[in-house]
């Protein structure tokens, strides 16, 4: 079976007179669809690019670990999906197989692409778009329904310009996903946050090269689990109104606003890529007409779509009232998630500003966000908050830049920036 899906709406639909700005948070569950069953699962296929510059043998674990990693991957493929394993240096490279195609995984066809990749050197530059071209080039000629990159680097993009890069970015977008990883000290969160989410997967580092196996098979697993290709968020808004944003907050922040595909005058098509069983929430904000006192009106439909079906749909509601009481109360689920967006963005901006040298605007964002993490619970991001910031007092956000930062802690820092964690829900009380 397919994924089965449902959503909830949590929203304060009360509005005081004359209020136009309806937000809402909408949670999206898909069960079931976690399948391992070639005969029922979608059919998929998997470019893995290893980035085999010549950092990569500095330490020699690097290369020897992400030549494991790819093994485990190549072993986590089902029978029949198609693959393909690339060298990326300046230039990108047919590791498996030999020419530029893709072949069906079978126990032949997985022992000669370990076989290939054992053999891999570190040895060149670094150009991830390169990379990426011939993953797009090999995709094109796959019909698979899931069509699924792994991009591991360890390095800067120093062989290409960032124009370059985001030109092959805008060809890439909507023809597959990419997970992005980066590996030791001297990857760019940026580089790899820019992938992760023009290609629809993930961006993350690992400090420690042996843990590139268990990444590799997670993301492959992930791959491999999905049961519903091309699924887009669709928003139905009523005459007069208008969409203010559209996001998704969980489990990461990624702005789908400028991704609107339009369907009419009044509706718009978010893509969301494929899903498996998983749970995402979205935060659809809107602007509606005025309307009068005690009159309720729909501001949104919300419904997510894949190949023309409807696979679930909930109601966005405003009503207008005078009392204060109702109009003024804030929703927990878009508080939270409010601050959780703003976290992400002043994260970024913070080590943006670090890197420039401009201490007073870094002090403010990282003690701000230190701030957002500490009110929000999100003790992942204020552990690493805490190896970039001395935190004086983590209520007021009240903080002191380090004055020595090892790299990877600021990028581990920035990559990580738009994970997020849900709200704790109150519990109900007894009696």
């Amino acid at each position: 079976m397919t994924a089965q899906f449902t959503a909830e709406v949590d929203q304060n639909e009360y509005l005081p007179e004359g209020g136009r700005v309806v937000d809402a948070i909408v949670t999206v569950t898909a069960q079931g669809g976690d399948l391992r069953d070639a005969s029922t699962a979608l059919t998929a296929a998997q470019v893995i690019l290893v980035d085999t510059s010549g950092s990569m043998a500095m330490p020699g674990t690097k290369i020897a670990e992400a030549k494991k990693a790819t093994a485990v991957a190549i072993d986590t493929l089902r029978d029949g999906v198609a693959f393909a394993v690339v060298a990326g240096t300046a230039g990108a490279h047919m590791i498996y197989p030999g020419d530029t195609r893709m072949v069906p995984a079978n126990p032949q066809t997985r022992a000669e692409a370990k076989a290939a990749v054992s053999r891999l050197r570190a040895d060149g530059g670094t150009a991830i778009g390169r990379w990426l071209d011939l993953a797009n080039y090999l995709f094109a000629g796959q019909q698979a329904e899931v069509k699924h990159a792994i991009l591991l680097t360890d390095g800067q993009n120093q062989h290409e310009t960032p124009a370059e890069l985001q030109r092959v970015l805008d060809a890439c977008e909507g023809k597959f996903i990419c997970d992005s990883r980066g590996v030791g000290t001297d990857w760019v969160a940026t580089e790899l946050r820019k992938v992760a989410s023009t290609l629809l997967g993930t961006a993350d580092g690992l400090e420690d090269p042996s843990e590139l196996p268990a990444a590799f098979r997670s993301m492959t697993e992930a791959a491999m689990g999905k049961s519903v290709a091309d699924v887009s968020l669709r928003v139905w808004t009523p005459a007069g109104s208008k969409i203010r944003f559209v996001k998704q907050v969980f489990p990461q922040v990624e702005e789908l606003t400028g991704r609107k595909v339009e369907v009419s005058a009044r509706i718009g098509d978010y893509p969301t890529g494929a899903w498996g069983a998983e749970s995402r929430d979205y935060h659809i904000s809107v602007e509606v007409e005025p309307d009068t006192i005690g009159e309720e009106v729909l501001a949104a439909r919300f419904s997510l779509v894949s190949g023309g079906s409807v696979l679930t749909e909930k109601l966005v509601l405003a009503r207008w009232t005078d009392d204060t009481a109702l109009s003024t109360k804030i929703n927990p689920q878009v508080a939270h998630y409010t601050g959780q967006a703003e976290l992400a963005s002043v994260i970024q901006e913070g080590l943006k500003a670090r890197d420039e040298g401009d201490a007073e605007t870094a002090t403010a964002k990282l003690g701000r966000a230190v701030q957002l993490a500490n009110e929000s619970g999100h003790e992942g991001t204020a552990k690493l908050l805490a190896r970039v910031v001395d935190v004086v007092d983590a209520p007021t956000g009240t903080v002191r830049l380090k004055k020595q930062v090892a790299g990877v802690d600021a990028e581990l820092t920035n990559v990580r920036s738009t994970k997020t964690v849900r709200v704790k829900k109150k519990q109900p009380e007894e009696g």
